[in-house]
């Protein structure tokens, strides 16, 4: 067990807690968990009193709405065959075209409000850890629906990274291997006996389990063999092991010899000593610092492992452990764009954007819900940053602190600042920046008579004070802290209106301390 930190806390430390085990909050959020204590704070994240159902999933995400729409679609293609009988070669192509552009047109959407949906849930929780949990596996186990190209799959998988989220690792790795939507992207389903794809069995051994360098090329051949069979229905998404297609001669994999399939595999990989010691580093360094200690990794792989791989435990040990809280961690991550952005919204209590924002916002800062770049995830840490992110960043601050009326480039609903941001994103990014537009101009921002009542604008310090605690809640240091009060003091000459405030938040939120959690 890791040295635990005592029970007795501070709110900066219980702030910490809240930033790094879910998306930030309020003050008065981070209020309500520092007077918990820290056991009890840390429990009540690992056992959320909101059910994985509550928040009710996307419309179109009904399993008896998707079934009647395959019956559907299926008698629709039928009819397609009867009819392109009496067509001409190019009237046949040209029925073909606007049906697969239909196909791709209701994907597009259902993909959108699957997004915005998570983003949304993100936002309201009950559950942020375990919400995070789910960000930080849909980077472990890397899908994109890019080549999936299927919205009910990708919903599907979220749903079951949402199921494991703290709870077993090795079944979710069972189970992820049978996914549709991982096997559609590692293109399992073409991995037969005679032609096993090698590819499968090293992601699952490199990315999901071992790390690299505890297996080899040999292991990886071997393991291969064993994934063979198992084929995806593209159309219901029903997965199947198809033993004619499965090589059911012996392998040799990680020393151990036998007729395995691939389950038989993923039980193997669990054996183990690296894949104890692989996903309890991941998680240090996704939580806690870059470099995680061998020491750390040791006691927390004993853990991990003596539980049967148990997620709750192994984020017990880290979120009571001393090292978590010390004062080198606080504040060393960078901010990924998901977190950049929601936690801006919990701190300014905005309880939404406007639709469709969030992802020409995500898009714009480089981290899109459901479309990691590659197999491996995202790259984290200094890569979130650069010249064009971080401006990036201090322009999506000025739009959302400043709401639809004030924002810089929103003027005349921000159509052209929209467009600007859709640049590249294709047409389908061009429909949402024009959508996010006139979305702009109702929507009101962040409630700032609330966030800064009347009264507290009389004194810059207090004011300056009070908004340091909801945003940063440490002090900055002098310097940083006179700079705001100066700016706050500059405006003492006019009225201090809900515009003032604004750039005084846009000001913080453009510092560098705000890029960091």
């Amino acid at each position: 067990m890791l040295p635990k930190a005592k029970n007795e806390w501070t709110v900066e430390e219980a702030a910490h807690l809240v930033r790094r085990a879910g998306f930030g909050g309020s003050p008065d959020q981070i209020a309500r968990i520092h007077a918990m204590g820290r056991e009890a704070a840390v429990d009540s994240l690992l056992d959320p009193d909101e059910p994985q159902d509550a928040i009710p999933l996307p419309s179109w995400y009904n399993p008896a709405r998707l079934a009647e729409e395959q019956r559907e679609r299926l008698e629709e293609m039928r009819e397609s065959r009867t009819e392109g009988r009496s067509m001409t070669a190019a009237e046949r192509e040209r029925a073909q075209r606007m049906a697969r552009q239909e196909a791709q047109r209701t994907a597009r959407q259902r993909l959108m409000t699957a997004s915005a949906w998570w983003f949304d849930r993100m936002m309201r929780t009950r559950a942020p850890l375990r919400e995070k949990m789910v960000l930080f596996l849909h980077d472990h186990f890397a899908t994109s629906s890019q080549k999936v190209r299927q919205p009910a799959l990708m919903m599907r998988q979220n749903e079951l990274l949402r199921e494991y989220a703290l709870g077993d690792f090795r079944k979710l790795t069972h189970e992820i291997v049978r996914d549709p939507a991982m096997m559609l992207y590692l293109d399992t389903q073409t991995s037969k006996k005679g032609k096993p794809n090698e590819n499968f069995a090293r992601e699952v051994m490199e990315l999901f389990t071992l790390g690299e360098g505890n297996y080899t090329e040999k292991d990886i051949k071997e393991a291969a063999r064993a994934f063979t069979g198992y084929t995806v229905n593209r159309f219901n998404g029903k997965v199947s092991h198809v033993k004619f297609q499965w090589d059911s001669g012996s392998k040799t994999v990680l020393g151990k010899t036998g007729k395995f399939d691939g389950d038989q595999v993923v039980d193997i990989l669990f054996e183990q000593q690296a894949a104890a010691e692989y996903l309890p580093s991941k998680l240090w360094m996704f939580f806690v610092e870059d470099e995680p200690p061998k020491a750390v990794v040791e006691e927390l792989a004993e853990g991990f492992r003596a539980s049967g791989f148990q997620l709750k435990p192994l984020l017990r040990e880290i979120f009571l452990s001393r090292a978590f809280y010390d004062s080198t961690v606080i504040r060393n991550q960078i901010k990924s764009p998901i977190q950049f952005l929601v936690q801006m919204c919990k701190e300014l209590e905005v309880p939404d954007l406007p639709g469709g924002y969030e992802q020409l916002a995500q898009r714009e800062l480089g981290q899109v819900l459901f479309v990691p770049p590659n197999v491996a995830g995202w790259d984290w840490g200094r890569a979130w940053i650069n010249t064009n992110t971080l401006l990036s960043r201090y322009n999506i601050a000025g739009v959302i602190t400043q709401g639809a009326v004030d924002a810089p480039g929103t003027e005349g609903g921000g159509e052209n600042m929209m467009d600007q941001m859709a640049e590249g994103g294709g047409p389908g990014m061009k429909v949402v920046a024009r959508l996010v537009g006139r979305n702009m101009r109702d929507w009101k921002g962040p409630d700032y008579e609330k966030l800064a009542p009347r009264e507290l604008r009389k004194d810059p310090e207090k004011l300056v004070g009070s908004l340091i605690a909801r945003f940063f809640q440490s002090d900055p240091g002098d310097k940083q802290r006179g700079a705001f009060v100066d700016y706050a003091k500059s405006k003492q000459g006019v009225v201090f209106t809900n515009h003032e405030v604004a750039e005084l938040c846009h000001l913080m939120m453009s510092t560098p301390r705000y890029q960091l959690c």
